[in-house]
Order: structure tokens, then sequence, then C-alpha cells
């Protein structure tokens, strides 16, 4: 073989390299353009601005918006909880009391006030219970729920944590949370 053929033949190789890393770069991107269209950073700014303000893992609130609401802020749920955070009229209305506040129930249509009140409530929630798990079958199911089953046991054998949450639907939801919440980590890259 001739030294020009040989140069040929490495600038080919180098070529069809150089070719291969800018696909692998484009599929790569392409990936994480479909996995971030499942898992949407809406209401970035109000997100983050709330989950700093409390001192919440942004993540741990886009998954909760994401669980709950599906980032519609029409939701409505069978128990009637409004918004993106899909809170109650009755807890919302206890959360105000809290605040000082006074608005109608369906101020939670209102992205602004929802995740406000959302994140407000789930810090109180990771406040008191000290754990996300726990934190979570509270918004889910309730306080009073979730501290007759700390009480029980069968249930949290440390009054502590949760092992086993009678819940069917409670126990998927806060598995669906932090699924999500890991997802938006490694996703967005998010701390």
């Amino acid at each position: 073989m001739s030294k020009n053929q040989n140069v040929n033949k490495l600038k080919l190789i180098s070529l069809l390299l150089i070719l291969s890393v800018v696909l692998i770069i484009i599929v790569v991107n392409a990936v994480k353009l479909g996995v971030q269209t499942f898992y949407p950073r809406q209401y970035a700014e109000l997100v983050e601005e709330n989950a700093q303000g409390f001192d919440i893992d942004p993540s741990l609130l886009y998954a909760l918006i994401e669980a709950e609401s599906g980032f519609d802020k029409n939701a409505v749920s069978s128990v009637g909880a409004k918004g993106l955070t899909q809170i109650t009229p009755e807890t919302f209305q206890w959360l105000q009391t809290k605040t000082g506040e006074s608005y109608e129930e369906n101020a939670l249509f209102v992205p602004e006030i929802s995740v406000y009140y959302g994140a407000f409530f789930l810090n109180m929630l990771l406040e008191e219970f000290g754990n996300t798990e726990t934190a979570l079958a509270a918004y889910h199911a309730g306080r009073g729920k979730v501290n007759e089953w700390l009480a029980d046991p069968r249930i949290s054998p440390d009054g502590e944590v949760l092992e086993n949450i009678p819940y069917e639907d409670t126990a998927g939801y806060v598995k669906k949370v932090i699924k999500v919440k890991e997802r938006y980590q490694k996703i967005y890259d998010i701390e």
C-alpha cells in the first residue's frame, strides 16, 4: 500500500470517528429532550422560588406537582382537591389560618397560590415528620391518618417511619413521587 493510500485511509478513519462522536452527541441530546418532554419543568420560576423559600429540594416539588396534577393548573380530583398541587378546600382554609391570608378556594387554580401553598404544606409536613416518604404519605392521606399509622407498631415499629403504608393508593403515590423526584434530579442535574 502506498503512502498516499495510508494517509487517505487514516483520514477516512478519522472522519468516521468524528462523525460517530457527532452522531452520539445528537442521539444523546434527542433522548434527553424526549425525556424532558415527559418530565417538564413548567412553572420553573415559581417552583424553584418556592422550593428555595421553603427549603425543599426543587426536584421533590416538581415531582409532587407532576404526580398531583401533571402540571394542569385547572386539575380537580375526585375528592375536590384543586390546582397544580391538588390541595383540598378544607386543607387550604386550614393553611390560611397559618399564613393569615384569606382566599376563596378557587384561588387554588392560580399557579402562584397553588405552588406557594403546596410548598408551604409540604415544608410543614417535612418538618413535622422528618422523613420525606412519611411527609408525602401525609400530603396524600392526611396528617391525622399518618399519625394513626405511626402509632401502630405493625405499620411503624419505631413510630417515626412508615414501613408498610396500609392504603395501596397512598403507598403507590409515595413510590411514584420518589421515583419521579429521582428522575428530575438525574435529567436536570438538580441537587
